[in-house]
């Protein structure tokens, strides 16, 4: 299905990122992939990616679980690409979906050590979150049905950082929930910069589970502002005056969007004067204060 492949390319992006922070700080890594009756190929592109860092793995050991329900022709398909990764590389297959991982991360002694997991088809599952975040640092990209939002879940399993999306494809495919949960503002980073990055599938645009009037977003550089406005003129709402440094933290960890998409919204509010700003000239720097405008009630 469409969200696959946009799936896909995330998990691409995210181990550019991640692959060469975890071999910098640590010895050892565990990178797990676990799949409940969903398209397993994530996992050839995986270990794809893993062997473009053979230089950075000499002297480093990585342990790759992959874990799917139909896994019968699993080794067959993985086979090519398990042959092009360096000795430091360890790839075990595990009969049986993310319901597994808990085990699995434990046999594979992935606690205390930098562990990036990937469950495509799993719950919020306590046991599954505590699992995932065992490492030191951990991450974790979990995909589920929507319905409920996995932040309180995420950040109750120890998880500061957590953003969630979900990806809405045309026609009748089931829309999914991605949640990412992380310890690391760089890592909340580059996810948002590959939500944004992948390339504009058709037939799969975003929605942020923030936004109360549910607005499908076209996957773009430049996302269209318009759920952001709203979600800042509530937070200024609620919060009362807030600086730019905190708005632009807010869309960070508060929304799909990404600090600069914060400063393109917080300017077209400003434009309409659904917004105030402290000092009123000069650059939109920072400490710039912002406070809701007389047109709040009527910008979106």
């Amino acid at each position: 299905m469409p969200t696959d492949a946009v799936l896909r390319e995330l998990l691409v992006r995210q181990l550019d990122h991640w692959l060469p922070a975890a071999l910098h700080r640590a010895r050892r890594a565990t990178l797990a992939l676990a799949y409940a009756g969903g398209d397993a190929t994530g996992a050839e592109e995986a270990l794809r990616v893993v062997a473009e860092f053979a230089d950075r793995l000499r002297g480093r050991q990585l342990t790759v679980l992959v874990l799917a329900d139909d896994g019968t022709d699993l080794p067959a398909r993985l086979g090519a690409a398990e042959a092009a990764l360096p000795p430091g590389v360890a790839v075990h297959l595990v009969p049986g979906g993310p319901d597994r991982l808990p085990v699995a991360l434990k046999a594979a002694g992935a606690a205390g050590a930098p562990l990036l997991t990937v469950a495509d088809g799993a719950g919020p599952d306590p046991a599954l979150l505590a699992a995932a975040a065992s490492g030191r640092p951990a991450e974790l990209l979990l995909v589920t049905a929507p319905g409920r939002s996995l932040r309180p879940a995420l950040t109750g399993a120890g998880f500061p950082l957590v953003t969630e999306v979900e990806l809405v494809p045309d026609g009748d495919g089931p829309a999914r929930l991605l949640g990412y949960a992380t310890g690391s503002d760089r890592g909340l980073e580059a996810v948002k910069d590959a939500l944004w990055a992948v390339d504009e599938y058709a037939g799969v645009r975003y929605r942020d589970p923030a936004d109360p009037q549910g607005r499908l977003l076209d996957i773009s550089l430049d996302p269209e502002p318009g759920p952001l406005r709203r979600e800042l003129l509530a937070e200024l709402a609620r919060s009362g005056p807030r600086t730019v440094t905190q708005l632009r933290r807010f869309a960070t960890t508060s929304t799909v969007y990404r600090a600069a998409d914060a400063n393109r919204a917080l300017a077209s509010l400003l434009a309409s004067g659904a917004v105030t700003r402290d000092p009123e000239h000069g650059r939109l720097g920072g400490d710039v204060s912002i406070s809701a405008g007389p047109n709040a009630g009527s910008s979106a």
